[in-house]
């Protein structure tokens, strides 16, 4: 009988964090930045994916529409949910309890040196992780993220795209066109987030993935991602396995697939020991680095 032999382990390692109890924004944000400064300055030797819930927040990224330009929150969510304006790329939208945040604080100089491609594996992350929950999704073309809803044209639509592209702006607008028409007619809907910010090729900010029901109240309220009438979903909604610890796991093989890498647990405590541990942010934000680029 002939044997197969088992697949390589891959070399890369990802230690992965799970943060067990609610988060509070402006500790998240600023415990992301300080584990991403020390792995530009070498005082971080190893990868990381940071996985939790956050408290209720409203985040902005650079180059999104002001908040004053967004409808109220306050019926929905209370009027004191706090509001950020951030450094990660993409618009408005909102985090909170029924959510799953992922944080890949990666140096892409032991991947790939290529914005493109990093968004591109998040969103096969969550692709993978979903399916292994039961539910199919994947991407709609210039529109980053992850959808569900109408998959079946989902590959003629980047097919389609590509088609447009190459045959000249005209027909690009008239494919962007159909897709924001199956996006406002609920064809198309969004379960999953991405907003990075990147400087010296170290990764952070990150993923949010709607979980259970409990997360899209606020969206209601916004313009999610700068989408008009897009309509968010969760993996309670479309059917899918929604238990907590078993989303996690999901997510996680599915990062480890996307990205080609073994994950090694690592716990708060850990960290702690190495001067990096999850600390209370103070009030002000700190500015971001100079030379980083953002992408949502």
């Amino acid at each position: 009988m002939r044997m197969t032999e088992p697949a390589p382990i891959p070399e890369r390692c990802v230690g992965v964090v799970r943060v067990p109890a609610r988060l509070p924004y402006a500790a998240g944000l600023d415990w992301q930045r300080r584990l991403a400064r020390a792995r530009i300055e070498g005082r971080l030797n190893r990868d990381l994916l940071l996985l939790l819930q956050h408290e209720p927040v409203l985040t902005v990224g650079r180059g999104g529409e002001e908040f004053d330009d967004l409808a109220s929150v306050g019926e929905e969510a209370g009027p004191e949910i706090p509001r950020f304006e951030i450094e990660r790329g993409g618009d408005a939208t909102y985090h909170g309890p029924g959510q799953l945040v992922g944080y890949p604080i990666l140096n892409l100089g032991g991947f790939r040196k290529d914005l493109h491609w990093y968004m591109r594996r998040l969103e096969e992350a969550l692709i993978l992780g979903l399916a292994a929950l039961g539910v199919n999704a994947g991407r709609v073309p210039a529109h980053t993220g992850v959808w569900v809803g109408g998959l079946g044209d989902l590959g003629e639509l980047e097919g389609e795209l590509e088609m447009a592209l190459a045959g000249g702006k005209d027909e690009a607008a008239a494919r962007e066109a159909s897709i924001q028409r199956r996006i406002a007619g609920g064809g198309l809907r969004k379960i999953a987030s991405i907003g990075v910010h990147v400087s010296r090729w170290v990764t952070w900010h990150g993923f949010a993935l709607n979980v259970t029901d409990e997360a899209l109240g606020p969206f209601d309220r916004i313009v999610p991602c700068g989408i008009a009438g897009v309509q968010m979903t969760s993996v309670e909604r479309e059917g899918g396995r929604a238990d907590h610890d078993r989303v996690l796991t999901a997510v996680e093989e599915g990062f480890a697939r996307a990205f080609e890498v073994r994950l090694e647990s690592i716990g708060l405590d850990e960290l702690a020991r190495e001067g990096l541990g999850l600390e209370p942010a103070a009030e002000a934000i700190a500015q971001p680095q100079p030379g980083a680029e953002t992408v949502g």
